[in-house]
């Protein structure tokens, strides 16, 4: 896509395939009323980024978290986190008190009391001094808590009764253009492990699928505005998958801000969620050159999920939803204005 379109005729170009095709921004959908009720809806809440070790930012979105829900009545169905669970040191792996600080109190039960899904993070790989990668896991093991992750990469259908979403979590830590090799800090999977993983993502996708929705979720985003850009090797790995098999949502964080991107031609639409504590990065392209949304704002998302849509909301640090979109099964997106 050309960089330098303005936002109103990106949307054109990226809409043209969908009924809001030529639309102009004041024709669509408002943002005022985004919470609708609706019997048979899914309720997640996602946020990436999010254990920093000084967590003034984590506390303030968490709090936005909990006075959304409770203000709009909404009953989280699952979390998802998104990747950099914990910045620094997690002494004590699995028995570190960070785990009470940071995640079971600052997202409490009494509030969330449904499954946290979660993905790594290239912080997670930070041998600080050991790997925290296995303490997420062996955390996960203990039965005794919302946090839920089997193993680096796995797949789910959700709700477990008449599911609604094929869900694949990827490890997206592999080597790319910046990115130090395994025996460095910042430890990627190795060759064989990226390998593996591509032929299990595409077994996955080739698997029969009754849902209406497949949603895809990672740390790093494929294509992203913030400075750490788009992923080279992302994209010739997973992209072309993600074409193919028409993939509805692919969510992620790593920067630390709020986005929305779509591509003409693409059937999938791309939100990075990475506004959850850890300090903001400013963009590197602006939303009116790619878009339709990007900005460096502390914040969480809100996806609902029914059989005739999904609706896909940014909340900031207030609570304040500052944009969202409508997706169909057949893939008509619609910006909410």
């Amino acid at each position: 896509m050309n960089s330098s379109i303005s936002r109103r005729s990106f949307l054109r170009q990226s809409f043209a395939f969908s009924a809001a095709a030529g639309l102009g921004l004041g024709a669509l959908p408002s943002l005022a009323k985004p919470h609708q009720k609706s019997a048979n809806a899914v309720e997640w809440l996602m946020v990436g980024d999010w254990g920093y070790e000084k967590f003034e930012g984590q506390k303030a979105v968490a709090a936005a978290m909990q006075n959304y829900a409770r203000e709009h009545s909404i009953k989280a169905d699952a979390l998802l986190m998104l990747g950099d669970n914990w910045y620094g040191d997690l002494t004590g792996g699995p028995d570190s008190p960070r785990w009470q600080t940071q995640f079971e109190q600052m997202y409490p039960k009494s509030s969330f009391d449904c499954p946290a899904y979660a993905v790594l993070g290239n912080h997670d790989y930070q041998r600080i001094p050991t790997s925290k990668v296995e303490a997420e896991l062996a955390y996960a093991k203990r039965g005794n808590t919302r946090w839920i992750m089997p193993s680096r990469w796995y797949s789910f259908e959700f709700p477990a009764k008449n599911p609604l979403a094929t869900v694949i979590a990827l490890d997206s830590n592999m080597p790319h253009p910046g990115t130090p090799r395994p025996d460095s800090v910042d430890f990627t999977l190795t060759p064989d492990e990226q390998a593996e993983q591509l032929r299990w993502f595409k077994a996955e996708l080739e698997k029969p699928r009754t849902t209406p929705y497949l949603i895809v979720i990672a740390h790093h985003p494929v294509y992203s505005n913030g400075p750490h850009g788009d992923h080279k090797t992302l994209i010739a790995d997973w992209d072309p998958l993600l074409r193919e098999h028409k993939a509805h949502l692919y969510l992620a964080g790593h920067d630390h801000d709020m986005q929305h991107l779509e591509f003409e031609g693409h059937p999938t639409s791309f939100a990075l969620s990475g506004g959850g504590g850890a300090d903001l990065y400013n963009l590197k392209i602006e939303e009116a050159q790619r878009g339709p949304y990007a900005a460096k704002v502390y914040g969480f998302s809100h996806l609902q999920i029914t059989p005739e849509k999904l609706t896909m909301l940014h909340m900031d640090q207030t609570g304040k939803t500052i944009h969202g979109f409508t997706k169909t099964p057949a893939g008509v997106v619609t910006i909410l204005s």
